[in-house]
């Protein structure tokens, strides 16, 4: 079995049968997406025809969100999947930052009177901007200084309080969850665990058990039961003496489109899982991810696996895309790095120049 072929199948990368944005996000479970720029070309490069306003749109008009679902990190999630996401997932988050939170003198009493100045802001589907939340807390005796005000959102997006809402200009802005977004069923704890363990590996297998854990911040004893309440809806392949689980058919690449991808660099191929061995040599993880910083470059992929990486330049209406193979690319694959640089110049209207 091609593990990276396979997940570049369930992924959606090469087989993109999605029309609608939030389709995407909802299919994949979770997005990573502090690099907003970069999420959106993770949903575009997945859809059929899409246009990086079409992806705008799906946020502004309610139907994904952008929040702090698991990891500490911001993600998008579709609508419907906020609230179960946040309540399964963020009580180990905010346990697990009870030291930074005694850093930055943060404490329940903090929390308690910020989040009344959020409420008090965002009331009645008003929006603010990052800057204007820190205005209100400091006029409200809360300073926000050192890095305390990005804890204090944070956690009232992890506690379902606010979320972010729609662009102000080129600034995101926050809203109140609850009027953002309609209420939704809620679930118990096991079947969320198995919701998520489904989702998880259709949508990313073949994966481990131990990928589900790190993908979405739960304990390896939570990832397990998960994927024992999951069903029959999962299939388990053996590599090399490691479990894979991933669904019954995995779909057949696109054969008409070109067989090399641009991927953003946070994308889930890469983020989304612990161990990347199976699509990355690792001689070159230096490349993707300079000195194990956190910051993920843009990748090509190929045949399954990470073979280079990219990066761009913007000036007015026109792209240029420069790549940086770990080896020499054919002229077979430039040229195919061609039509892929070319759909994302149309994912966001642009004219692109590549080497």
């Amino acid at each position: 079995m091609n593990i990276g072929a396979a997940r570049l199948a369930n992924l959606r990368i090469s087989k993109r049968p999605f029309e609608q944005a939030e389709d995407v996000v909802a299919w994949l479970g979770a997005m990573q997406a502090q690099d907003y720029a970069g999420a959106l070309w993770s949903i575009g490069l997945r859809m059929t025809g899409a246009t990086v306003q079409a992806v705008e749109e799906a946020v502004a008009a309610q139907r994904i969100v952008r929040t702090w679902p698991m990891r500490g990190t911001l993600h998008l999630v579709a609508a419907a999947d906020v609230r179960w996401l946040l309540a399964l997932l963020t009580p180990r988050q905010i346990a697990q930052s009870a030291g930074r939170y005694r850093q930055v003198e943060l404490d329940d009493t903090a929390f308690g009177q910020s989040q009344a100045i959020f409420t008090k802001e965002l009331y009645g589907r008003q929006t603010r901007t990052r800057d204007e939340l820190y205005d209100a807390l400091a006029r409200g005796g809360i300073a926000p200084d050192g890095q305390r005000g990005y804890h204090l959102l944070a956690r009232a997006a992890q506690d379902g309080l606010i979320c972010f809402g729609p662009m102000h200009g080129k600034q995101q802005t926050f809203v109140l969850l609850d009027e953002w977004v309609p209420p939704t069923p809620p679930f118990s704890r096991a079947e969320a665990l198995a919701k998520l363990a489904r989702r998880y590996f259709t949508s990313h297998g073949p994966a481990t058990v131990q990928d589900l854990a790190r993908w979405a911040g739960i304990t390896l004893t939570d990832a397990k039961q998960g994927l024992a309440d999951a069903g029959d809806s999962l299939i388990q392949e053996t590599v090399a003496g490691q479990a894979y689980w991933l669904p019954h058919s995995t779909p057949s690449a696109d054969t008409s489109a070109a067989q090399l991808y641009m991927l953003p660099g946070f994308d889930e191929f890469v983020l989304g899982y612990g161990d990347r061995s199976a699509v990355l040599d690792a001689t070159y993880a230096q490349r993707i991810c300079p000195g194990g910083n956190g910051v993920f470059r843009p990748t090509i992929v190929a045949d399954g696996a990470i073979v280079g990486t990219w990066k761009r330049t913007i000036k007015k209406r026109h792209i240029t895309v420069e790549w940086e193979p770990f080896r020499p690319f054919t002229a077979r694959a430039e040229k195919a790095l061609d039509l892929a640089a070319q759909r994302y110049g149309e994912f966001l209207d642009m004219s692109v120049t590549t080497p």
